[in-house]
């Protein structure tokens, strides 16, 4: 039944899963589908993690190559994904492990985000990251700082 479940009412799957689990009825948890949703969950935060650095990337490549549109709108941005990078690393400290792949990831997409808001041909823009991760993620940074 919990499976069939799983697939016509998933919010009455979790609370039915939880409930077995807690009253320890393991023999009775749709194990197959638990595993799934615990490593999905797992495949969110990375994915949050890099969509966080891409949006940093987009913004710093567009801070360095267009100086005349920098704003506060931009520097807002920029602050604000370096805050919550740090706090989603505080908060699951094993993506550690994933950040510098996370961020080769990022500045890829970051590349042809940046193309699609300037204007900018892609090739301007180099295949590797012109900056470092601790550089990316540090608050005191910004390309060309004479901002």
């Amino acid at each position: 039944m919990s499976a069939n479940r799983y697939e016509s009412d998933f919010y009455g799957w979790t609370q039915e899963q939880s409930k077995l689990l807690r009253a320890g009825r393991f023999t009775e948890v749709d194990t197959e589908h638990l595993i799934e949703e615990i490593e999905a969950m797992g495949r969110s935060e990375r994915q949050q993690l890099t969509r966080r650095l891409e949006i940093l990337l987009t913004h710093l490549l567009k801070w360095r190559y267009q100086p005349d549109f920098r704003g506060r709108s931009w520097q807002l941005t920029i602050l604000e994904q370096r805050r919550r990078i740090a706090k989603l690393l505080a908060a699951n400290p094993s993506l550690q492990a994933e950040l510098d792949a996370c961020f080769l990831d990022a500045y890829d997409d970051a590349r042809f985000g940046a193309m699609k808001e300037t204007g900018i041909p892609l090739n301007t823009f180099l295949e590797i990251p012109e900056v470092d991760l601790s550089n990316t993620l540090s608050l005191e940074y910004w390309p060309d700082a004479d901002r």
